[in-house]
């Protein structure tokens, strides 16, 4: 890039933190982008921005790519280059803008982490032998046996649980109300919490799970609660609330093969929100395949 070329860049970031006003995390993060684009010019012997077209950015990208960069972090460069582009417009520097119509490579959706069968029992089976040890057996119980997001079983008042029914009453996303069942690990579980409770809870208190101080229990006291209990169980991994619900999902999802029915258990307004458990259940099918197929086996070395 020629000297008339690069002088474009500091106009373009005064622009931003002046006229946008956009944050100096943003203000870096453009900055970085753009040079790195330059960069890729000066590889490329492109002198000015006139001469820049759509391809130059799409191998730019491509670039990108097989140089390590994540999809998201491309996506972001395509944004700044976007965002340079139509300011060059503005400033009649150009007269169309090639990042234009140009994609990022898709990121690869993160499967939820979860726990087989083995580790959940593993993991829930400790002495209460406190007020606190019982309330946390019944938090826990409950969120493997009904897939509840934290902030669900945190906003629980004692009104919710029917345990004649073995349901719970749940006030989801949107402001959405669904009932699940409750297994009977978990109905007992909470059984033997109440009956401590009534020990524990300021008078009026409405929450179904409360501190040592009698009220409301936050979600940050039961992140570090079930992070303890896994400690205290030799687990050896970092548990937290979200991987009982994604465990309650694949295991139910494994033995029922009912996505539909698993979709309105988790409360998801769209089933391609579930179908990320079909990942996770085709993934344990095919470690099985892999071991277990005579055509599958790789033969040993001679």
């Amino acid at each position: 890039m020629d000297e008339e070329a690069r002088a474009w860049l500091p106009r373009f970031l005064t622009h931003l933190s002046v006229e946008r006003r956009l944050s100096a995390h943003t203000d870096t993060s453009y900055r970085g982008d753009l040079q790195r684009f330059v960069a890729y010019c000066d590889r490329t012997h492109v002198r000015d921005w006139r001469s820049v077209d759509s391809q130059h950015v799409r191998m730019f990208a491509a670039a990108e790519f097989r140089r390590g960069s994540s999809p998201r972090t491309i996506q972001r460069r395509l944004s700044a280059l976007r965002s340079f582009f139509n300011f060059l417009l503005r400033e009649r520097a150009l007269a169309a803008n090639p990042a234009v119509g140009v994609q990022a490579p898709k990121a690869r959706k993160r499967l939820p982490e979860t726990m087989d069968v083995d580790l959940m029992t593993r993991l829930l089976e400790f002495r209460t032998d406190s007020q606190l040890s019982v309330r946390d057996k019944a938090i826990m119980e409950l969120f493997y046996s009904s897939g509840l997001r934290l902030a669900e079983l945190v906003g629980l008042n004692l009104g919710d649980v029917d345990r004649g029914d073995r349901t719970v009453r749940v006030l989801g996303k949107g402001s959405k109300t669904r009932v699940v069942p409750v297994g009977k690990h978990a109905l007992e579980a909470i059984s033997r919490w109440l009956k401590e409770r009534a020990a524990l809870a300021k008078s009026g208190e409405p929450a179904l799970f409360v501190s040592a101080r009698g009220e409301r229990l936050g979600a940050r006291a039961i992140q570090k609660r079930i992070a303890g209990w896994a400690r205290h169980q030799g687990l050896g991994r970092h548990v937290h609330p979200h991987l009982f619900r994604h465990s309650f999902a694949t295991h139910l999802l494994e033995s029922s093969q009912d996505l539909r029915g698993v979709q309105e258990l988790l409360g998801h307004a769209n089933i391609s929100t579930t179908q990320v458990y079909t990942h996770l259940d085709f993934q344990h099918l095919a470690k099985i395949y892999d071991a277990a197929h005579p055509r599958a086996r790789r033969k040993a070395k001679a």
